[in-house]
C-alpha cells in the first residue's frame, strides 16, 4: 500500500510537541516552531523531510527511486521522499529523524527518556 500525505499527517502528528500548519499552500509539521516535514504540491505525491547532507547523499544514491533532491533544496538540508515509492517503516524512520534533526535537545532528552 502507498503512502498518502494522511500517512505522513499520522506518523508526524504522533510525535511530541508537533503541530500542524500550511506552508507554502501545503501541510507542513513543526516541532517547536521548526519544519520538520512538507508535503510537496507536485504531480508525484512527495515529502520533503529534514535530513543532514552525508545522510541525504547515502539515501539518493541507495535508491533514486525514493530519494531525491532538486536544485531548490540542493542548498538546505532536506531530502524529497516519494510517498509511492517508500515503504512505511521507511517514510517513519525519516519522519522521526527529521523531527529528532529539529527537536530543541530538552525534549529530545525527554522523548529519548521514554
Amino acid at each position: 500500500m502507498s503512502a498518502t500525505a494522511e500517512t505522513v499527517r499520522a506518523i508526524a502528528m504522533a510525535l511530541p510537541a508537533t503541530t500542524e500548519k500550511p506552508c507554502w499552500g501545503t501541510p507542513a509539521w513543526y516541532v517547536k516552531g521548526k519544519i520538520f516535514a512538507r508535503i510537496l504540491d507536485d504531480e508525484v505525491a512527495s515529502v520533503v523531510v529534514k535530513v543532514d547532507f552525508d545522510e541525504r547523499a547515502a539515501l539518493v544514491q541507495e535508491d533514486p527511486s525514493v530519494y531525491a533532491v532538486t536544485p531548490h533544496y540542493e542548498g538546505y538540508p532536506m531530502v524529497i521522499v516519494r510517498l509511492g515509492k517508500v515503504r512505511r517503516a521507511d517514510l517513519e524512520e525519516r519522519l522521526v529523524e527529521a523531527w529528532r534533526f529539529s527537536a530543541p535537545p530538552k525534549l529530545l532528552k525527554e522523548f529519548d527518556s521514554h
